[in-house]
This record gives C-alpha cells, sequence and structure tokens, in this order.
C-alpha cells in the first residue's frame, strides 16, 4: 500500500544546505519521490511511496529538532506519480516577493476547517481570495458570493491582484495547502492589510472534513501526476473544455514542445483533436 503526503513548516533554518543533503539522503534510503524545497525559512514538501517508508520519514522528521510537530495531508497515490526525487535549496519556500524583505513569521490568524465553514456561514458578503494560479481555480473553487480567483500563472503574481483588495475590509485566503495563503498572509500584514485570516490546512483539510457538502465544489489540483483530487463520489467537474466545452477536470499538457501549459480536454475531445497553445487541429 502506497500513500502521499503534503507538507510544510515555517521555521528558521540555519544551514539549509545541510538540512537538504540530510533529506535527500533520507528519502533515497526509503525510495520516496517527489519534491522538497528547504529555505531559511523552513521546508515544503509533497513525498510518495510506500506507506511504511513514508511513516518512517515522518517518524525521522518528528525526531528533528526543526522539523517536529508538522502536519501532514495524507492522500491516496504513491512512488509513481513523481518521476523523481528533487530536494532544492531556494530563497523563499513559495516565490512570491524575491529580494523583498518581510517577516515571514508574521503570518496572519489561520481557521481550522470548521471554524472557515462557520466564518463563511456567518458572513456570507466577506471576500475571499483564492491564492493559487488561475488553471487551479478552473476546476475547484469556494463556491461564495465574493471570491477573488486571479488568473494568474504564477504565485508572485498575486501581489498585482491585492493592489485592487480593500486593506480595511476582512480577506479570508486559501490554497491548496496552506502554505501559500499563510505565507501570502504575512506578506498582506506587511502591506497594511488589518483583517486577514488563511484556511489552515488548506482545501486538503477542508475537503477531508467536509467532503463535497460544505463550501467547496469541484476537484482540487495537486502538482503531480494525478493532477486532481476528488474528495467523495459526489465531486462535480466545473472547468470547461477547451475543445467543446463540455464539463471536466482533464488536463493535458500542451503538445508544443517548447510550451509547459496545462489544458483543460475532455475524454470525448481526447482522441479526436491535438491541443498546442489553446489551438487544435483535427487529427
Amino acid at each position: 500500500m502506497e500513500k502521499i503526503i503534503l507538507y510544510y513548516k515555517f521555521v528558521p533554518v540555519p544551514d539549509p544546505e545541510t538540512a537538504m543533503c540530510w533529506q535527500r539522503d533520507l528519502c533515497k534510503s526509503l525510495g520516496l519521490k517527489g519534491r522538497i524545497i528547504i529555505s531559511k525559512h523552513g521546508i515544503n514538501g509533497t513525498l510518495g511511496g510506500d506507506i511504511k517508508n513514508v511513516k518512517s520519514y515522518v517518524k525521522a522528521m518528528n525526531q528533528h529538532s526543526f522539523f517536529k510537530d508538522i502536519e501532514y495531508k495524507w492522500s491516496d497515490g504513491g512512488v509513481d506519480d513523481f518521476p523523481r526525487l528533487s530536494v532544492k535549496v531556494r530563497d523563499e519556500l513559495v516565490t512570491l516577493a524575491p529580494g523583498e524583505e518581510f517577516d515571514v513569521f508574521n503570518s496572519t490568524k489561520g481557521l481550522r476547517p470548521k471554524q472557515w465553514h462557520e466564518y463563511l456561514e456567518a458572513h456570507p458578503d466577506v471576500i475571499v481570495l483564492d491564492a493559487r494560479n488561475g488553471y487551479e481555480s478552473d476546476v475547484g473553487v469556494f463556491d461564495v458570493k465574493n471570491l477573488v480567483a486571479p488568473k494568474i500563472n504564477a504565485f508572485k503574481e498575486i501581489k498585482k491582484e491585492l493592489e485592487k483588495l480593500p486593506k480595511d475590509k476582512t480577506i479570508l485566503t486559501y490554497c491548496t495547502g496552506d502554505i501559500r495563503c499563510e505565507y501570502l498572509s504575512a506578506y498582506m500584514r506587511h502591506k497594511g492589510f488589518q483583517d486577514v485570516y488563511h484556511l489552515d490546512g488548506g482545501i486538503v483539510k477542508y475537503g477531508e472534513a467536509f467532503k463535497d457538502e460544505g463550501k467547496w465544489k469541484g476537484k482540487c489540483f495537486v502538482f503531480d501526476k494525478r493532477m486532481g483530487l476528488a474528495f467523495s463520489d459526489k465531486s462535480e467537474d466545473i472547468g470547461h473544455c477547451s475543445h467543446c466545452n463540455a464539463l471536466t477536470s482533464r488536463f493535458v499538457n500542451c503538445e508544443e514542445m517548447s510550451c509547459h501549459d496545462l489544458v483543460l480536454v475532455c475524454e470525448a475531445c481526447a482522441d479526436k483533436v491535438k491541443t498546442r497553445c489553446n489551438v487544435h487541429v483535427q487529427v
């Protein structure tokens, strides 16, 4: 039996290079694949493998003074959902504001899934900011009145969207596993936003708690071979096929070798058309 874990922790890491070597050796010894980013601000990872080996990885992390007590998000999948093991050191755990100094540990309050749900129920007019890329929100979003889901291609592009938001009103922000929205909340505090909350645990934890009976609608995009998570058999397709406009959550890679875009294509169109940079031609 295999599993995938998604996790992160903001914590000062005095020697990221040494931590990187330890992580690489640990994962190789356990036969795990996936992606790990380490910076002076902490660690962010997605790993897949045999469940016993994944548990051994978690045990080793909990024995480390910096990386203990992480909340892991577990989901179905395994080692074959990743092409390789990648462990890298970067300046930021998620690229948002290269070269701009702010206190990344000064994030705003996180709302656990039940608190998040109850807040949305009690405040239907609150502004909700999706901190993910546009293609992620194409297949799944929180179904709320004042949703802001910018059509961005990279997380750092969200800074321009912040200029359109009021700094004196309450804003809730969310992402897949919470790292981007927690990081963004610290940046928003730095920029003068007065009342910001992030979804503690992200969409994944909300989906575990409410399945498809809450405010979430659609699939949760993930950055591995699976491409998306459905929280129950009631999960809807809300994305639209780029060829026939049918409802789908099925992403394919652009067939142009120089392009890395993801394109929504339904099963019916998959064998009929080729997709290159959102322009299709008949086979």
